[in-house]
């Protein structure tokens, strides 16, 4: 057995245990986390005059602090249903299509595996336990609520999305520091000083007495995106919106997310163990990137084509 320089937290998933198979689980706790802190954050933008002195908002915020707490809401059912449809279609269909042997697509002995299973089994469609959901699969899902909530109460979608913009990498990295507690998406095999073992106790009794990734060291790949996913992106969002005030251009702070978080995840894609096989190296985290930058170069392309309100 080779040893981790650094020891993986032996940490149970579940953070409460109500009764029977009722339970608080560590991921759902950071979501909670993520959109309270968020709702917080985007409250307050909403109450800090300076910010919106300037054309093209003339002393007015985007949305008033009730609207934050509806719009909350709203992004709540976004994350929830995209999130899972898109694990659904990016992970479960297309993924286990072309790589039908990866661990999470495998039924138990004598049962099909995914996606035949979603068709013998569709309970496995919502049992969100198995599989998780998808970042892309949320984002489209936010996109599709935020897109509705403006549309519902007559406000200005660019203005609106660069204020989540600003507010998003705050569940983002308080989803990645879940993955790590659950030890969940590690990453690949490494021989670093800080690699990590993933398998502990908790991590072989949720397993059946294994460890999925087995017992050699590998990059801590959930703190990797935490860190730039998160703090680097929260940084850099803030910087835009705080100093050089770009949000004064509708639609560039959203633009700027959607690079940074695409940039961020391709080259973590390196250091993370792929779920499967899907283009030889060019993983479906990748993949999804190329969407991601395209949003990002067209809008950024619309919110620099207009002359700078004077």
């Amino acid at each position: 057995m080779v040893l981790a320089t650094l020891p993986f937290p032996d940490i149970d998933r579940v953070a409460l245990h109500i009764w029977g198979p009722l339970a608080i689980r560590w991921y759902a706790l950071a979501y909670i986390a993520g959109l309270l802190f968020g709702w917080w954050a985007a409250a307050r933008m909403t109450r800090d005059k300076e910010l919106w002195k300037n054309p093209p908002f003339a002393g007015k915020a985007p949305l008033t602090a009730e609207q934050v707490g509806d719009l909350v809401v709203w992004a709540t059912f976004g994350v929830i249903l995209g999130g899972r449809i898109g694990w659904i279609l990016f992970y479960g269909i297309a993924l286990c299509s072309v790589s039908p042997h990866a661990a999470f697509c495998l039924g138990p002995p004598g049962e099909p595996g995914l996606p035949q299973a979603f068709l013998a089994e569709p309970w496995r469609l919502i049992t969100i336990w198995q599989g998780g959901m998808s970042f892309h699969g949320g984002l489209a899902g936010v996109a599709i609520a935020l897109w509705l909530f403006c549309l519902r109460h007559k406000l200005e979608l660019l203005k609106v999305s660069d204020m989540l913009a600003v507010v998003a990498p705050i569940g983002l990295f308080f989803g990645r520091l879940a993955n790590f507690v659950n030890g969940e998406l590690w990453g690949k095999v490494t021989d670093v000083p800080w690699g990590m073992v993933f398998c502990t106790p908790h991590i072989m009794a949720e397993f059946g007495g294994i460890c999925p990734a087995g017992l050699q060291p590998r990059h801590p790949s959930q703190l990797y995106e935490a860190a730039l996913e998160g703090l680097v992106l929260f940084a850099i969002i803030q910087l835009g919106l705080r100093v050089f005030r770009l949000h004064e251009r509708p639609g560039l702070q959203t633009g700027i997310f959607f690079a940074g978080y695409g940039l961020f995840r391709f080259c973590i894609e390196f250091f993370r163990e792929p779920d499967g096989p899907f283009l030889g190296w060019f993983s479906m985290g990748m993949a999804l990137s190329i969407p991601l930058w395209l949003a990002a170069a067209y809008l950024m392309w619309v919110s620099l084509a207009k002359p700078r309100p004077a």
